[in-house]
């Protein structure tokens, strides 16, 4: 559904973009990572047709998105980093405007427009002017806008930035359910790891404009350092368990992370030791878990 092939971007003599490759299947909800400047928002205008490549090509559903710009677009639902949202205007008529611009069929623009309103939950909003909406309905209206053409490929650049906890959470769910009812697939540029992992099955990882990872989350787990990673909470004599710890060869590391807990990286599982060693120091085992990997773990080693 979207395959890049060697796609480099310059801006004067700074190269954003050098000559990635990747492809995303149809219907698939796949994250973009990585840190501010990777070149994660470049890729997605250039996706879009909202920028030329300084070489390479891009495509979608096999059209060349420059030299079949007119049809790429009207496959495509973008929602950019800064959504271009009229403040002056009401919920629908925002939307009917943008449906107009994106040349949905006028028989099919009110049905279109009711649809985006319900399945992002705006209904008792659709009257109100945007200026007076909160941040978290004004990225919902921005979703709206990017699916009112019921795209079969939706680019959502960063959709959660600057959004509260109880907002964040709502919009991963609009996101899973997109996927589900509308069958779309599905690109999104992100930052947070922690949000990779609830909604993508995939993802592509970028860094100083070179792709350094694309797989199933899964598999990019299995590709991680051995090692397994424990997190105990105690409650006394923190610097003799340390100590006590780091003289053991099955441990690689300890960590020290607040007032209770340490992180320990072994060889092997030796909990049982490890929770010898706390009590017999009369450290106050309280908690022993074992932490599974994530993909900020596999982010992280793979940037290093």
């Amino acid at each position: 559904m979207i395959k890049v092939e060697n796609l480099s971007k310059k801006y004067g003599s700074f190269l954003a973009l050098d000559r990635i490759n990747f492809e995303v299947n149809e219907g698939e909800i796949v994250a973009f990572l990585g840190p501010n400047g990777a070149g994660k928002t470049t890729t997605m205008r250039i996706l879009t047709g909202f920028m030329p490549p300084t070489e390479g090509k891009a495509f979608i559903s096999g059209m060349d998105v420059y030299e079949e710009t007119t049809k790429v677009k009207a496959l495509i639902g973008y929602l950019p980093e800064n959504p271009p949202l009229y403040p002056e205007l009401t919920v629908s008529e925002y939307l009917t405007y943008v449906a107009e611009l994106k040349k949905v069929p006028k028989d099919l623009i009110k049905k279109n427009v009711d649809k985006v309103i319900e399945l992002t939950d705006l209904g008792e909003r659709k009257n109100t002017l945007i200026q007076l909406l909160s941040k978290g309905l004004k990225q919902r209206v921005s979703i709206a806008q990017s699916i009112v053409n019921s795209p079969a490929v939706i680019i959502l650049d960063e959709p959660t930035v600057g959004l509260d906890p109880v907002q964040v959470v709502e919009i991963r769910n609009l996101i899973k359910s997109l996927a589900g009812i509308e069958k779309s697939t599905i690109l999104i540029s992100t930052h947070l790891l922690s949000e990779a992992q609830e909604i993508c099955s995939k993802a592509i990882i970028i860094n100083n404009g070179k792709i350094i990872a694309e797989d199933s989350i899964e598999a990019l787990k299995q590709k991680q350092k051995p090692g397994f990673k424990i997190i105990v909470k105690a409650l006394r004599n923190h610097k003799k368990i340390l100590e006590s710890l780091k003289k053991m060869p099955e441990i690689i590391e300890v960590e020290y992370k607040n007032n209770e807990d340490i992180l320990i990286t072994t060889k092997e599982d030796i909990r049982e030791e490890i929770a010898r060693i706390i009590v017999g120091m009369d450290g106050g085992l309280i908690e022993m878990t074992q932490k599974e990997s994530s993909l900020e773990d596999i982010f992280l080693q793979l940037i290093q």
